[in-house]
């Protein structure tokens, strides 16, 4: 009778599990790729509401005298296995540690920035103090994208990446590679 009853129990619990996972496809949807639920769409810009707050970000870094020039966004998965190859089988320095598929970039979701100074130059100085508050520029405009949501990839520990802020909408790479994508 024990032994009946522990199957019994077992059942019960996994048609609980499996009731549980049916109504939250969600929860484990994403370990699956996206065309076994649905078509993935084909990402050729910026999602919305990064490219809304990038404007914002220019915007208000404009309000306190420091010019954001936005130096990339979007990008394919063939540009940024070009990038990928500066430094490798190109000539020049890295200046990604990632292929095509593997950056937000690739799906709309980060930017990278630079400051505007005069003459029309554009410059990645850390330590630029052009608007003459006292603090670095650079860390004004990173003040504010964090304020908006974005991460700042100068916080990262193996590979810093000082221009580059993403929202990544809580989908790792992997998550955004099987086609799961952020709503609009």
């Amino acid at each position: 009778m024990g032994k009946r009853r522990g199957r019994r129990l077992s059942f019960i619990a996994m048609a609980i599990l499996a009731v549980y996972l049916i109504m939250n496809v969600d929860a484990i949807g994403r370990w699956f790729p996206i065309g076994w639920f649905r078509e993935a769409p084909v990402i050729t810009r910026l999602h919305p509401i990064v490219a809304e707050n990038k404007d914002k970000l220019v915007a208000q870094s404009e309000k306190i005298g420091i010019r954001v020039v936005i130096t990339d966004d979007f990008r394919s998965s063939g540009e940024q296995d070009a990038l990928y190859r500066k430094g490798r089988s190109d000539g020049g320095s890295i200046v990604t540690q990632v292929k095509g598929g593997q950056s937000y970039h690739n799906y709309g979701l980060a930017i990278d920035f630079a400051l505007g100074v005069a003459g029309g130059k554009v410059i990645w100085d850390l330590e630029y103090d052009g608007n003459g508050n006292g603090k670095s520029d650079w860390m004004e405009v990173v003040g504010i994208a964090k304020k908006l949501g974005f991460a700042w990839g100068g916080d990262w520990k193996g590979f810093p990446d000082y221009p580059h802020l993403q929202m990544d909408f809580g989908y790792s790479i992997g998550e955004l590679q099987r086609g799961w994508r952020p709503s609009s």
